[in-house]
């Protein structure tokens, strides 16, 4: 069931030892199939090194397993929300990669200051609010994407232009188009969140980006008349 998509789960997620965003198995990505309503997502705790894409676990929206020997990540819950509240994503990716972590735990967001962000995130990466002790006891995984979902609401943030966020004295959450946009989301938003922190080490008094310059780069790569790369040659 699904074999296309389990083999680019599991690819998708081979791809963050390789990027530097996981310690032994401090991660993981998921895919969705829209037309059958299905998402694949890494099972829980396996070794990367020991990982096969038959061994990626297949489930209804509903978090019923359809397929699947192993257990599916323990953050499945908060994958389904995000898939059931941002439609146009078709993939998702979990790490504990350090700066984004760092952030996190300052309970900060990752500050938009320079062009590398401004090419891929419309502003700053949110940081999502700590959870109550009453939710993270009714239901830690599902309402940590429940307060994903609320923060982009409220501050009426667009998931397509900001592909990730950062859970308070949690971790980053990204995501994208397909698993491998989605990790290429996360490896860029460590990078920015590394950037910003050299930044702030030199400069403490650092400001972010001009607005302007927010709306340049974002556009020339996403928006109507975007001219970045090769697409848009005739």
């Amino acid at each position: 069931m699904l074999e296309e998509l389990k083999k680019i789960v599991y690819e998708a997620n081979m791809l963050l030892p390789k990027y530097g965003l996981v310690t032994f198995t401090w991660g993981n990505v998921s895919g969705i199939d829209r037309e059958k309503g299905l998402m694949v997502i890494k099972p829980s705790g396996v070794e990367y090194e020991k990982l096969r894409a038959e061994d990626m676990v297949v489930l209804k929206l509903t978090g019923e397993i359809l397929e699947g020997e192993l257990n599916p990540s323990s953050d499945t819950k908060t994958h389904l929300e995000l898939y059931k509240a941002f439609p146009s994503i078709l993939g998702v990716v979990h790490t504990h990669s350090p700066y984004a972590v760092g952030f996190a735990q300052a309970g900060e967001d990752i500050p938009c200051m320079g062009t590398t962000q401004c090419d891929y995130f419309y502003g700053n990466i949110p940081c999502v609010r700590h959870l109550s002790g009453e939710e993270i006891e009714e239901d830690y995984e599902r309402n940590t994407g429940l307060s994903i979902v609320e923060t982009f609401k409220k501050n009426k943030l667009n998931p397509d232009y900001i592909p990730a966020c950062i859970c308070q004295s949690h971790g980053p959450f990204a995501w994208g188009k397909s698993p491998f946009e989605a990790v290429h989301n996360a490896v860029v938003m460590e990078e920015v969140a590394k950037m910003d922190f050299i930044t702030k080490c030199i400069n403490p008094k650092a400001q972010n980006a001009p607005g302007h310059y927010i709306e340049k780069h974002f556009s020339r790569k996403h928006g109507p008349n975007a001219y970045y790369g090769q697409n848009q040659k005739k």
